[in-house]
């Protein structure tokens, strides 16, 4: 029972996705098709960029949604999910490979939601920083207790839970959950505080094109990062879309449900293996692959 998941932002890397460019034509025309979508050649910034280069938001995301994408489809038959599920701006992927957006739409999305972000970290900077060897029970508390913006982010497995909110606030709450025994509460180099309601500038901008874009039922569930339940139907995918800009990634709780419902063999599609040791942190007798043209 094999389940295909699709990472987020962080996994990108200098030349990622040369590989997928030199391996066949139709990988060349999805990304020439992007440089044209996007408007300028992200193919260069990635096969000739450095890491500043792909540190800015309006590439790494396309940038990560076209290697998952491309991979998928050069997996040919060999991608016959039950499944899928993606970490953040993975769900995006996700949606793309199970047929529930063309790529076209899911590539305008991705770039819409990247600008969308960045504004809003423009107008309200904020910050995020990894929680480890605490349950999540005791960050949320602590979070709960800050007077300012912090929130749980991405509950990534259990005893990492990345907190989001503004840069003050992160601060306190840093020191609060190391005294209460956190084993490191590291804050993170991103641009702003994904996730949390500074977020919510770019829920408004991005909405209306959600809503705009059409989206079909995919070919198999995917579990949302939102609610960490299997969806097939349009309007639920749209919506959860949407919230999922101010809400927390379910990860623990969306590969837990996979697994309680049949998963046995999680598939990462895209560059890294960041999700890989993830699921096997959350569920160690789960295996996991990288996909592999």
């Amino acid at each position: 029972m094999n389940a295909f998941v699709f990472p987020g932002q962080g996994s990108q890397f200098p030349g990622m996705g040369h590989d997928l460019y030199l391996s066949s034509v139709q990988a060349k025309d999805r990304f020439e098709q992007a440089n044209e979508i996007l408007g300028f050649r992200i193919s260069d910034i990635l096969f000739e960029g450095d890491n500043e280069a792909l540190r800015a938001t309006n590439v790494t995301q396309p940038a990560i949604f076209l290697h998952s994408v491309i991979l998928a489809e050069l997996l040919g038959p060999r991608f016959n999910p039950i499944m899928v599920a993606g970490h953040s701006l993975g769900e995006f992927s996700a949606l793309v490979a199970s047929r529930a957006l063309s790529f076209e739409d899911g590539l305008k999305l991705v770039s819409q939601r990247a600008t969308a972000m960045q504004s809003a970290c423009e107008q309200a900077p904020g910050t995020m920083a990894a929680i480890l060897g605490l349950d999540d029970e005791a960050v949320e508390k602590v979070c709960n207790e800050i007077q300012d913006i912090v929130v749980p982010a991405n509950y990534n497995c259990p005893g990492q839970l990345v907190i989001s909110g503004s840069i003050s606030g992160i601060e306190l709450a840093c020191e609060a959950l190391k005294e209460v025994g956190a084993k490191r509460a590291l804050v993170l180099p991103v641009g702003g505080a994904f996730h949390s309601p500074l977020m919510s500038p770019a829920r408004e901008q991005l909405a209306s094109a959600i809503e705009a874009t059409t989206f079909n039922p995919p070919i198999c569930p995917i579990y949302q990062n939102v609610n960490a339940c299997p969806e097939m139907e349009p309007s639920a995918i749209r919506r959860n879309l949407v919230e999922q800009l101010t809400a927390p990634v379910r990860w623990t709780q969306s590969v837990q449900k996979m697994a309680q419902d049949g998963a046995l063999h999680f598939t990462e599609v895209g560059p890294g293996k960041v999700l890989q040791g993830l699921v096997k942190k959350i569920q160690k007798e789960l295996e996991v692959s990288s996909a592999e043209i």
